[in-house]
């Protein structure tokens, strides 16, 4: 699938939740070498934008017309490691962690991407995940 043009992805979740959206994507390219592929969303969803390595996915975005999203699915490991390390993250994450149901594949954290993100809390986040393999 052809990567949508920073325009369409403006048009298509505004102005705002885009310079966010740009801002994470260019931090991920920042601290991570990885596979990035385009497709089109599941169920209501109109695209996907997926980080993945060695068969791995670190995360996944989703937009759709007014939402943009990014899923970061947690592991028996990564839970126990961002449980060792809550204290370091907002409420608003704290929250969201909490509220969200554990899988038996792990816990699939659906973070807005809004104007109340922080963009070093995701980024802490995907440390969890994955340490950074880029110098």
């Amino acid at each position: 699938m052809d990567l949508p043009s920073n325009c369409v992805i403006e048009e298509l979740i505004g102005q705002d939740k885009a310079t966010i959206w740009n801002d994470l994507i260019a931090s991920i390219d920042r601290l991570y070498e990885m596979n990035k592929t385009w497709d089109k969303g599941f169920r209501d969803w109109l695209y996907e934008y997926k980080y993945r390595r060695g068969g791995k996915t670190l995360c996944t975005f989703y937009i759709k017309e007014n939402t943009a999203n990014i899923l970061i699915i947690f592991g028996k490991a990564e839970r126990e490691k961002f449980e060792m390390q809550r204290n370091t993250f907002s409420e608003q994450i704290l929250e969201l962690y909490d509220s969200t149901e554990t899988y038996h594949d792990g816990k699939w954290l659906w973070i807005p991407i809004d104007e109340c993100l922080s963009c070093d809390e995701i980024l802490d986040m995907l440390k969890i995940k994955r340490r950074p393999n880029r110098k």
